[in-house]
């Protein structure tokens, strides 16, 4: 439920606002596409806080690239 109400925004930016800021992400997966990943593989509080870096990093200063969500550390194993 958590994650859902999280990544509404998220969708909205991507489907509504998105197209008239135009495509200015540094990174592969662009930040938004990053949050919901994050969000989806960490749960919300780990999700955000790896969304939050993500943002930060999107700058002019920054070379940018292919920058993946990472790994649990720990994989959830389902019986």
């Amino acid at each position: 439920m958590i994650k859902t109400l999280l990544i509404a925004p998220i969708r909205f930016y991507q489907y509504v606002l998105s197209p008239w800021v135009g495509r200015s992400c540094r990174f592969t997966p662009t930040c938004s596409q990053y949050a919901i990943e994050a969000i989806e593989i960490h749960g919300a509080l780990k999700g955000l806080w790896l969304a939050t870096r993500r943002i930060a990093r999107c700058q002019p200063w920054c070379a940018g690239g292919y920058d993946p969500v990472p790994e649990p550390r720990h994989p959830h194993r389902h019986p």
